[in-house]
Formats: C-alpha cells, sequence, structure tokens
C-alpha cells in the first residue's frame, strides 16, 4: 500500500487549495479513504472520509468548507479546501481501510507522509 500526498502550500486566509493522494498497492475502488491533519507536537486529528460507496462525512471544524471526493479510475482521493483559516494550518495526510464505515476513523492506515498546508497573510 503506497499513498502519496501532494497539493499543499501556502494559502490566504479565505482561499482556495486542492489536495491529492494518489493511492497505490490496493483495490482502490473497494477501500474507505480519508484525510486527517497534524499540526507539530500534537496528534492526528481526523479531517474527513469517503467510502466506496460514495458517502462522506466531515468533522464539525471543515463541515461546509472542505469536500471530499475520489476518482476510482484514476486512484485518487482529493480533498477541495474553501473558505481556509489559519487553523487549518498542519500537514494533511491520507488514510485507507478495508471497512464499509469506520466509528473511529482514525483506525484506518494513515500512511501517507502528507503536505503541509500554511495559511497565513
Amino acid at each position: 500500500v503506497q499513498l502519496v500526498e501532494s497539493g499543499g502550500g501556502l494559502v490566504q486566509p479565505g482561499g482556495s487549495l486542492r489536495l491529492s493522494c494518489a493511492a497505490s498497492g490496493f483495490t482502490f475502488s473497494n477501500f474507505a479513504m480519508g484525510w486527517a491533519r497534524q499540526v507539530p507536537g500534537k496528534g492526528l486529528d481526523w479531517v474527513s472520509n469517503i467510502y466506496s460507496d460514495g458517502t462522506a462525512y466531515y468533522a464539525d471544524s471543515v463541515k461546509g468548507r472542505f469536500t471530499i471526493s475520489r476518482d476510482n479510475a484514476k486512484n485518487t482521493v482529493y480533498l477541495q479546501m474553501n473558505s481556509v483559516k489559519p487553523e487549518d494550518t498542519a500537514v494533511y495526510r491520507c488514510g485507507t481501510g478495508p471497512r464499509s464505515y469506520y466509528s473511529e476513523p482514525l483506525d484506518m492506515d494513515w500512511r501517507g507522509k502528507g503536505t503541509l498546508v500554511t495559511v497565513s497573510s
């Protein structure tokens, strides 16, 4: 299993950014995919999941601003980040798992190394 994130960078408050995670080594279309973020010195903070049937869930902190999507033909999951805030600054990591639902999303495999998003003026 390999997960490679990209798309991070510096963005101004109120701006937008789209993250991508390219997956390989497993049957992507059958697996749940997700995004979590981590601030240095703190634990992993779940952001969003999307399941094989397309159902998506979001943390309250990003609901209405972020949108997760997946392209099974490209084995890629995306995170569209709109109306970003300074508190969204973090390393964003990609995860996966075989279950049809995770009551505890952090139980997924968050092996992606991450991409840094910095929200600052």
